[in-house]
């Protein structure tokens, strides 16, 4: 196997090359390659953080005692005695008040920029307004708010608060925004009233109006203008960013106090609530967005996410590196496939970041980006969300030369960052990714616990890392989070992908090892399918699985359900469970189909069986995934596998 792009160019300029003369001037640590230096990082993983918080000159109001009490997961704890502020690193130098740090495109309202200095005083005036609310530190601060200027200057006011933030993006159902806002019991609820999605204007007066009358705790909802609509009974926007002359002050916090909650669903219950931490998130934003990103002051990172995934809040880090940030609201496929590329021409971005479903398609119409568009300052093409096939990295290629590095990754909620990915210095291995990202002791396990290479296994870390999260909200005695990422390989953290490691060290992602759907980068709870259709009077039982697409679109997402004796699955009640669905979760859970079996499989302990079902789908026998005499009912799977093999699937 050979590298599709050896050396992209800019390797000498690289800002991962002045952090490893740094470490050789300042440190005494002298790396000749990349491989050293990863290799440092995760044997040496104190002195590697330690020299990420000295290289980026972290701002700390008390010093801290040590970097790490202890290697043992969990429970280990990083810069025990610090205390720091994540927002007090977002506004630059007083040299970059004039600098762009926001570029804001919208099909709701027009265009806005906004300098350094700008974005400072907006967060100044709303961190007042909020103060007025009576939000101190530990409160909860949540957004039912879309990709805009207001969502950010609200999240950096609320963390220099030292409250707590959680978004969801305006498109979740209200069943889906309850059930995560409901468990974090917020004081404020920031929401817009509608928004328009392409040529398509939506209401959401009736969702905010569910979501307050569900939440006992709100003590305030502001209405953030956005179109003609507005909120009643809410704090004016404009009150709550009322002139003041209260100065910006940053609450010093421990390294590990809550910065905010992210939202990762799962195979039972709610959706986990995971908190992350201010130091942990900071360090890790800084080490990626600059080291692997290449990013610094003058860069550009537009990146289409809405604020329901955790690539928003990887967004709003390119400020860390003093760096701009594009931010996209809308439909981005609107009004056709190239907006985005055109987006990213008129912004002058450096770092573009798609899916590897948008880049197919624009491979199958024939799109030519670096030929229709001006991106000649375009350095790096990010991709992630899902697997990448090789004809992608052959037509990106085709398309950019070596001026512009791809760089594919994976990692997710569980530590908003990316765990494999590349970086300027590493070749890029067509349909692979080049490697685990510094300080990221990952590998792949077997079922035994021990490290394979060339096969496939579990994707593990087995050091700790900064950004891993500091708990699930509301689990006290940690029992959730326990039995969430340590129970299979104790010591261990379990992230829940299959990925392949080559003799080179790049990795393969091929999926999930569990239940959880991961549609187009945002992972969805089959619990919360089940929730919504058990409501259902003419539905008995459901069982729903994703299967990925390897060209690297949305995949398919099959839900097969069990109807009441009598009730034939016509095309009204498949219309009816979609719209039912859509409306309680969100548009991205609307299944690709779905189909009437007799039964759902289950084992003899009660646990249903998605992961058996995805795996006949995908062309495994019944007797590979399950034993007959495991089941309730031996022949359960039969339906499936008869599906499988009448090729509806396509």
């Amino acid at each position: 196997m050979s590298p599709i792009q050896p050396h992209p160019s800019g390797v000498e300029r690289a800002r991962v090359q002045g952090f490893i003369r740094w470490l050789s001037a300042e440190r005494g640590v002298d790396l000749a390659s990349w491989a050293e230096l990863y290799a440092w990082s995760v044997r040496e993983v104190e002195s590697f953080w330690e020299s990420v918080w000295e290289y980026f000159e972290v701002t700390s109001h008390t010093p801290y005692e040590q970097v790490l009490d202890t290697r043992e997961m969990p429970g280990s704890r990083w810069f025990p005695g610090a205390r720091l502020n994540y927002a007090e690193h977002a506004f630059g130098r007083p040299e970059d008040a004039q600098e762009t740090a926001v570029l804001a495109y919208s099909q709701t309202r027009e265009p806005l920029a906004l300098t350094f200095g700008e974005l400072q005083d907006r967060v100044r005036r709303v961190r007042a307004g909020l103060e007025r609310l009576g939000v101190g530190p530990g409160d909860r601060v949540v957004g039912y708010l879309p990709n805009v200027p207001e969502t950010l200057v609200a999240f950096l006011a609320t963390a220099s608060l030292g409250a707590v933030w959680a978004s969801c993006a305006p498109e979740f159902g209200s069943v889906s925004v309850i059930d995560r806002f409901g468990q974090v019991e917020p004081k404020v609820l920031l929401a817009v009233a509608g928004y328009t999605y392409g040529d398509k204007q939506i209401d959401r007066r009736g969702e905010v109006a569910e979501i307050r009358a569900a939440l006992p705790t709100l003590e305030h909802v502001v209405h953030v203008p956005y179109g003609p609509l507005a909120l009643p009974d809410a704090t004016a926007w404009d009150d709550l960013c009322a002139p003041t002359d209260r100065t910006l002050a940053f609450e010093p916090v421990p390294f590990d106090h809550p910065l905010y909650v992210l939202f990762s669903s799962g195979t039972t219950g709610k959706p986990k609530a995971i908190v992350h931490g201010h130091g942990g998130i900071l360090l890790e934003h800084l080490k990626n967005h600059a080291l692997h990103w290449d990013m610094g002051p003058g860069d550009r990172l537009l990146w289409f996410t809405t604020t329901a995934w955790m690539m928003w809040n990887t967004l709003v880090s390119a400020l860390l590196v003093r760096s701009s940030l594009v931010m996209i609201d809308g439909n981005p496929l609107h009004p056709d496939l190239r907006e985005q590329w055109r987006l990213a021409a008129e912004t002058e971005a450096t770092l573009v970041g798609a899916s590897p479903g948008y880049l197919m398609a624009c491979r199958k119409e024939g799109v030519r980006p670096a030929e229709e568009f001006d991106l000649s300052r375009v350095r790096q093409l990010g991709v992630a969300g899902s697997p990448f096939p090789a004809e992608g990295y052959d037509w990106v290629h085709e398309q950019f030369g070596d001026s512009v590095l791809l760089n594919v990754g994976s990692g997710g909620t569980d530590v908003c960052t990316g765990l494999v990915q590349g970086s300027p210095l590493q070749p890029v291995w067509a349909g692979e990714m080049s490697g685990p990202s510094l300080g990221v002791d990952v590998k792949a396990f077997d079922a035994e616990g021990k490290v394979v290479v060339g096969e496939v296994g579990e994707l593990v870390i087995t050091s700790p890392m900064p950004s891993m999260p500091v708990g699930f909200w509301g689990d006290t005695d940690g029992e959730r989070f326990r039995a969430a990422y340590f129970d299979e390989y104790p010591g261990v953290f379990r992230f829940g992908d299959w990925c392949r490691f080559s003799e080179a060290g790049s990795c393969l992602i091929t999926g999930r090892s569990d239940a959880t759907l991961n549609r187009g980068g945002v992972r969805l709870g089959t619990a919360e399918f089940y929730r919504v259709l058990q409501d259902a009077d003419d539905i008995l039982d459901s069982v729903v699985v994703h299967l990925e697409d390897r060209e690297g679109g949305m995949g398919r997402l099959l839900l097969f359900v069990v109807v009441a004796e009598g009730v034939d699955l016509d095309d009204g009640l498949r219309r009816r469970l979609a719209r039912d669905i859509r409306t309680a979760l969100s548009p991205r859970h609307v299944p690709d189909e779905i189909v009437a079996v007799p039964s759902v499989p289950y084992s003899r302990t009660g646990k249903k069986l998605e992961v058996p079902v995805k795996r006949i789908l995908q062309g495994a026998a019944p007797h590979e995934v399950a034993s007959p005499g495991a089941l309730t009912d031996p022949t359960a799977l039969d339906a499936y596998a008869a599906f499988a093999r009448d090729g509806a699937l396509g």
